[in-house]
């Protein structure tokens, strides 16, 4: 085979996989099938010329197609990783963890039901052994969604659903090759009727090795990268050798999940990586690996097609009715885990609701791809499997692809317009037009203003005028003729819009160099909650998301731990630079959305919904305002560096502006603008290098705001120090329980505290103390405390505190104001004797 026909075989490839998509387009047909028919076409005519005795011109061609080396390893060690890996770069990794549990059903317990249920259906069937049965059942079950959350994308489904789905195909993979690999281990051993509780059990194993392999490879390549600053071309190259790497030390070194490894470096990557690499190198290296993908996934698709007419070599009418029984038996086995068990984790609270027409539409677009093509051929390929076994696992795998490509894939958006997700809801329409006829009114004064300056002629003006007056008639009439939208329903409409705008504004900070890709995903993240939780449960939602997102996380909570534990400051304090800035961010960018509302909310839906609108973003940037006034009370210095370096990255845009202005102006040339705007790279560099923050010193200068501690020497207040602990917690959370036995007293750091004492309600605030007549009286509490804002406490235990009341007299001066307050008097004995309460 001339090293000129294989060149010209990858050109056409190429070409056809750039004529596929604009094809499936113009057809409404998947992109994945225009590839199968393109595929099999071409096995199919190569076989043709071959035999065919009416010409042999172009016989070599037909045997470079037939002869390209197209094996299961080509696809599973160099297509698949490509694949994986570009899906775990686009991902939103914290919200796959908000469904981790719908992903890890339609993933692996999806794919273990569909095992089951195909193998043990072809065990009645047929005459081959369980354990063939069952590997067959394994090859089938794994499925490719990107055409359903392709159409899911164009019709506008929940963003949720199509990542839940997008979340199935990374991992669905590997638990179907992972049973792939256990059961054809047994069919070449000789075992007829395997464990299958054995084999379930090693896939714990499997994947937590490939997991942990993944993650310790990725953190290698990030420490490679990070010298590589100003090389974006080299640290793009090192993320491509990451999966292949992960792959291959797992498979062949490790013995475990290949494909898991991929997954778990490229999330590691999709996760540290914003933060590590500038965001020129992590675009560029976004950007690069969308394209490795689309290619890979295309000519997986054209060369496991070509192999089709191969694998149906003499096929049997009793192989068509094989191809129905696994068919029938993986549509069943896919609408039980469905319509059985996901109602289940919703009932749960594990997993958002899914309707019925979505759930059918999932049901209908399971369809097969390259991957199953590339474990029947890996079956084919092994002489030690049985013959018959080796026949039927090709046919039957092909067949079966071939009904979801065609068959499922030709259907699908036939079907979803049956279940009716292509068609917007009454509200949907019924604001679509009330835009289209604010948009218009908008156009018309534009364009008689456009037409005033340009002196165009007046009766083209004239006529264009009538046309388009005709046509801003009939949009305010559809407007007025409409379904009436309740105030209800503006309001969430409301919402969902200014919260997309706020999604806008930290793209465009992003953009501009304002803020980092790591603290920009983090924000965006927050904000498609918002959105989400907005679309789910309206203004009640929203609220509810957007405390959700100002309080304080689990990681926040862990390393708060460590620090009060064990002395670890470096995850505290890169957890509250993180959360600084990210407050500093949202306070400037929920500013800007006033403007969102008076130009936009209000001429769509109204005064009455823009003042709610104007209310709600007002609260919320009161709660994002205290938020930043309690960490600007422990951390004042670190404040004002944050702050200092917003307006220096400010000013550096700007000056960048102006130089790329006076260069298209023309008043400067290519080599000074070159010039100018690496000075402002330089200086912007050195601005990307956050302040320190040094937890421990601010607790400790903490300490000496409160009053009641003036008069101790530093020894003393630095002993106190290592015995508090810090604690944060939310608007809401009980801080102090009702009947509980006292253990410590609080110091309000920053924030507001209610206190309830026998029907009576105190507010306290920063420099206050409660708990401490618990701890004095030996008694129960008979007080419960509740953070009205986000508080930062500090925890004294009852013998650090009793050292300090006998030792302090402004501690016990200020025990006896706050019993007076509440109208207690304390009696204090001299010796260790409880004190007695009296009102």
């Amino acid at each position: 085979m001339l090293i000129v026909h294989v060149t010209a075989v990858l050109a056409a490839l190429f070409l056809l996989i750039g004529l596929a998509e604009p094809l499936a387009e113009r057809l409404r047909l998947p992109y994945t099938v225009i590839l199968a028919l393109f595929g099999s076409a071409i096995g199919a005519g190569a076989a043709w010329f071959l035999a065919t005795p009416l010409t042999d011109a172009l016989n070599p061609v037909a045997e470079a197609i037939l002869g390209l080396p197209i094996r299961s390893n080509v696809f599973l060690y160099l297509f698949l990783p490509t694949l994986i890996f570009q899906v775990t770069l686009g991902v939103n990794l914290r919200r796959m963890l908000d469904d981790w549990a719908p992903i890890m059903l339609l993933a692996v317990v999806a794919v273990v039901v569909a095992t089951v249920f195909v193998g043990y259906a072809l065990s009645w069937a047929t005459a081959l052994p369980l354990a063939a049965c069952l590997l067959i059942g394994a090859i089938v079950s794994t499925t490719d969604p990107s055409a359903v959350v392709g159409i899911f994308r164009s019709i506008a489904a929940p963003r949720r659903l199509s990542r839940i789905i997008e979340g199935e195909s990374l991992l669905n993979d590997a638990a179907a090759i992972a049973l792939f690999g256990l059961f054809i281990s047994f069919v070449i051993a000789g075992l007829p009727d395997p464990s299958l509780l054995s084999a379930l059990g090693r896939l714990p194993g499997l994947f937590l090795g490939g997991a942990v392999l993944g993650w310790a490879l990725a953190l290698a390549a990030l420490w490679l990268m990070r010298p590589m600053a100003g090389r974006p071309l080299a640290q793009v190259s090192i993320s491509v050798a990451l999966p292949y790497l992960s792959y291959l030390a797992a498979e062949q070194v490790a013995g475990a999940s290949g494909v898991i490894a991929v997954v778990a470096s490229g999330l590691t990557l999709n996760l540290l990586g914003p933060g590590r690499l500038p965001p020129a190198a992590w675009t560029m290296l976004r950007e690069t690996w969308n394209l490795l993908a689309h290619w890979a996934g295309a000519l997986i698709f054209l060369l496991a097609a070509i192999l089709i007419p191969r694998l149906l070599g003499g096929l049997t009418w009793a192989d068509v009715g094989l191809i129905l029984v696994v068919v029938l038996a993986a549509i069943a086995a896919r609408a039980a885990v469905l319509f059985g068990l996901l109602p289940l984790l919703t009932v749960a609270r594990l997993s958002p609701p899914v309707s019925i027409p979505y759930r059918s539409a999932i049901l209908w677009g399971g369809l097969r791809g390259a991957v199953t093509l590339a474990l029947a051929l890996a079956v084919t390929e092994n002489v030690a499997a049985p013959p018959e076994v080796r026949r039927l696992t090709g046919v039957l795998a092909t067949g079966f692809t071939l009904f979801t490509l065609i068959v499922q894939g030709g259907s699908l958006r036939w079907v979803i317009a049956r279940l009716g997700l292509d068609r917007l809801s009454p509200l949907d329409t019924a604001l679509a037009n009330q835009v289209v006829a604010v948009a218009l009114q908008e156009v018309r004064e534009d364009m008689a203003k456009t037409t005033e300056e340009y002196g165009l002629s007046r009766e083209i003006v004239r006529s264009e005028a009538k046309a388009f007056g005709e046509r801003l008639e009939s949009a305010v009439g559809a407007a007025e003729d409409g379904a009436e939208i309740l105030d209800r329903d503006r309001v969430t409409l409301g919402l969902i819009a200014m919260a997309s705008a706020e999604r806008d504004l930290i793209l465009e900070r992003f953009r501009e160099r304002a803020i980092s890709s790591r603290l920009a995903d983090r924000i965006i993240t927050d904000t498609d909650s918002l959105i989400e939780q907005t679309r789910v449960s309206g203004r009640f939602g929203y609220n509810r998301a957007a405390r959700r997102n100002l309080g304080y996380g689990r990681l926040f909570r862990i390393c708060v731990f460590l620090y009060n534990r064990l002395r670890v400051s470096l995850p505290l304090r890169i957890a509250v630079a993180d959360r600084f800035e990210a407050l500093l961010t949202q306070r400037l960018i929920l500013r800007d959305l006033d403007r969102f509302i008076a130009q936009r909310i209000l001429r769509i839906h109204g005064r009455r919904v823009a003042d709610i609108l104007t209310e709600l973003l007002a609260n919320r940037t009161e709660d994002v305002e205290r938020a930043l006034d309690g960490l600007k009370l422990q951390f004042p210095d670190y404040a004002e560096e944050l702050e200092r370096r917003f307006i220096r990255r400010t000013a550096l845009r700007l000056e960048e502006r102006e130089y790329d202005a006076f260069r298209e102006d023309g008043l400067i040339g290519a080599e000074l603008h070159g010039a100018l705007t690496r000075a402002v790279e330089a200086q912007r560099k050195a601005l990307d290098r956050r302040p320190r923050l040094d937890v421990a010193v601010r607790s400790a200068d903490l300490i000496r705001q409160f009053p009641f501690f003036e008069g101790l020497d530093d020894r003393v207040l630095r002993r106190l120090d290592r015995t508090m602990k810090t604690r944060f917690v939310g608007p809401g959370d009980v801080i102090m329980h009702h009947d509980r036995p006292p253990k410590c007293v609080f110091f309000i750091a920053s924030g507001a505290v209610e206190v309830e004492t026998l029907g009576q309600t105190h507010l306290l605030g920063g420099g206050e103390m409660f708990g401490q007549i618990g701890i004095l009286t030996k008694r129960p509490r008979r007080s419960e405390a509740r953070a009205v804002t986000h508080v930062t406490l500090r925890e004294l235990d009852e013998a650090g505190f009793l050292r300090l009341f006998r030792r302090s007299d402004a501690v016990r001066a200020a025990v006896m104001a706050a019993a007076a307050k509440r109208g207690l008097t304390l009696e204090i004995p001299d010796d260790d004797a409880p004190a007695k309460a009296a009102s």
